[in-house]
């Protein structure tokens, strides 16, 4: 069809954006390796527990594998899994605060004592999936070690050996992307800017490394 004068502007607009369409539709494509092809869903510990660790006191309500293992039981056997629900998703406060001998992060052993590997496995026995946190940087937003440029390939191989099968990262850094490829484990991959970014003061979030192309 011939478009008439006045309408000429809205046609040129149509082209832009189909030409736009096609250009995305492309990089989508490029990027597609089979994982979340429809949204995660599931439970996540954050809005919900925070930062909680004082088990001693608090023992229902504290971050320890206890709280995921009874979230897998409800997703398993209350039918939320057969409705999408099947990540369960560990948020910031489960490491300890330091590394181990040879430099990978562990899990705090009071509060996880049967490790992330073996909570992976519980999951997975239930048909579940288990999600981890990190952050790109020196620490975390709670002061637990973040994952610094010299230990993305050491922090993605740890992920993947313990079975894990989501990463949301604070802070998008496309080598995270491919270490975690690289590993030969399918891992999905969520980054996010760290809630400091939307105003939160410097005191809430420790220094992050710049990121750069």
């Amino acid at each position: 069809f011939v478009l008439r004068p006045k309408y000429k502007h809205l046609g040129q607009t149509l082209q832009l954006l189909l030409i736009f369409l096609l250009a995305l539709t492309s990089a989508i494509s490029a990027l597609d390796n089979g994982l979340m092809r429809t949204p995660p869903m599931g439970w996540m510990s954050w809005e919900r527990f925070r930062c909680n660790i004082d088990c001693e006191n608090d023992s229902k309500n504290c971050i320890s594998e206890n709280i995921f293992r009874d979230m897998a039981d409800r997703l398993a056997e209350d039918g939320w899994k057969e409705m999408g629900y099947d990540h369960v998703m560990i948020d910031d406060c489960w490491s300890s605060m330091l590394r181990d001998k040879v430099g990978r992060l562990q899990p705090d052993l009071q509060r996880f004592p049967g490790g992330i590997a073996k909570l992976a496995r519980y999951l997975h026995d239930r048909g579940l999936k288990l999600g981890i946190y990190g952050d790109l940087g020196t620490h975390t937003c709670e002061g637990y070690p973040g994952t610094t440029l010299d230990k993305i390939d050491t922090d993605a191989q740890t992920f993947a050996s313990w079975g894990v099968d989501f990463l949301k990262l604070d802070a998008c850094y496309p080598l995270m992307s491919k270490a975690l490829n690289a590993t030969g484990r399918t891992i999905g991959y969520s980054c996010s800017w760290p809630a400091y970014r939307g105003g939160l003061p410097p005191s809430e979030c420790f220094i992050m490394l710049p990121v750069t192309q």
